[in-house]
This record gives C-alpha cells, sequence and structure tokens, in this order.
C-alpha cells in the first residue's frame, strides 16, 4: 500500500470515527428525548381518561335528575288537571302552586293555547318548547364533554406510541453507529453510517411533526 492510499484510508477512519461519534451522541439524546415524551403524552392520556370518566358521571348523575323532575312534574300535573276537571278549584289551584318553577312556564304556554277548544293544540305541557330541564341540558352538556375528552385521550395515546417507535427507530440509528466501529474497511464503515444518519434524519424530520409538553 502506497504512502498515498494509507493516507486516504487513515483520513477515511478518522472521519467514519468521527461520523460515528456524533451519531451516537445526537440519537442517544433524540432517544431520550422521544422516552421522555412518550411518557409525558402517556400521562396526559390517562388524565384525559379520567376527566371524561368523570364528566360520565356527572352525566348519569344529571339525567337521573331530569329523570326524577320529569316525574314530579308529570305526577303533579296529573293531579292539578283531575281537580280542574273535578271543579275543584281549591285542590287545582293547590297542585298548580307546587309546580316546580321550570315547569310552570310550559303549563302557563299550554293553557294560553285553550287545549280544550283549538284542534291540534299540543297534548301537555311536556310538548310545549318552554318545558326545559336544566338537568337535562347539564346532562347533555357532561357528555358532550366527556365524548371530547375521550377523543382527547385517544389522540394522546397515538402520540405516545408514535414517540415509542420514535424510540424503535432512533435505537436503530445508534445500533448502525455502534456496528460501524466494529468493520475494519473504511468503505463500509461510511455505507453503514450512511444507513444510520439515513434512518436518524428520516425520524428525527417526522419526529418535528409531532407536538409536544413538557413539565417544569
Amino acid at each position: 500500500m502506497t504512502d498515498a492510499a494509507k493516507g486516504r484510508g487513515d483520513h477515511l477512519h478518522r472521519r467514519a470515527e468521527l461520523l460515528a461519534t456524533i451519531l451516537l451522541a445526537v440519537a442517544a439524546v433524540a432517544t431520550a428525548w422521544s422516552s421522555y415524551q412518550s411518557a409525558r403524552w402517556s400521562g396526559v392520556q390517562a388524565n384525559d381518561y379520567s376527566g371524561a370518566s368523570a364528566a360520565r358521571i356527572e352525566s348519569t348523575r344529571a339525567a337521573t335528575e331530569a329523570g326524577q323532575e320529569t316525574q314530579v312534574d308529570v305526577l303533579t300535573f296529573t293531579q292539578w288537571v283531575d281537580a280542574y276537571a273535578k271543579g275543584e278549584k281549591r285542590l287545582a289551584d293547590f297542585y298548580y302552586a307546587r309546580f316546580r318553577p321550570e315547569f310552570k312556564p310550559a303549563v302557563e304556554a299550554w293553557v294560553a293555547t285553550r287545549p280544550l277548544r283549538t284542534p291540534g293544540a299540543p297534548p301537555s305541557p311536556f310538548a310545549m318548547p318552554r318545558y326545559r330541564l336544566a338537568a337535562k341540558a347539564e346532562a347533555s352538556a357532561r357528555l358532550a364533554e366527556a365524548e371530547t375528552t375521550a377523543a382527547e385521550a385517544r389522540e394522546a395515546n397515538q402520540r405516545s406510541d408514535n414517540y415509542v417507535l420514535a424510540v424503535v427507530l432512533f435505537a436503530a440509528a445508534l445500533f448502525f453507529a455502534g456496528i460501524s466501529t466494529k468493520l475494519t474497511m473504511p468503505r463500509q464503515r461510511l455505507a453503514v453510517l450512511g444507513l444510520g444518519y439515513l434512518l436518524f434524519l428520516g425520524t428525527a424530520v417526522w419526529l418535528a411533526t409531532f407536538p409536544v409538553t413538557v413539565s417544569v
């Protein structure tokens, strides 16, 4: 081997050593960052699922409350109608005074339609637009919140999985960097390092599209 060829070999050897060291360093940092982000997004997922569960519990509670209030409204309305039909004004006024505040506007609107004289009038106050239950609206709102939060939890889970995949890919880049140091032929070392760098850069570009979460 001529001195010139030996010099070129030493130059390639040193270049390969430098490139391997750089790849080992940056891939190790990227692996640690991806592992941290995966753990963070797993925490976000757990918190979101917990929030979704709490919202569903609140929705069920509010729906149960709305059902109970509807039963009270039906019972008092039935008693009022019965007393009104029998001409027992005092008893009818007694029940009317005990209508729930949410129910009374619907009754008033229904009475205003003159249901006994007007064909096609709503059959009862429960069919009136003014019959609204705050508990029912709350149940729907909490259910929608639960669905939204659960969707966010599923998204956080996917992000965590993506970061885990990034860890695997960066680990593969580390493998190529490490195995290159075991090769004696400079060109072979550079070829293996090229694969490692290609894998690292491709993963890094993909990683740059990921959202991040940090805790101080």
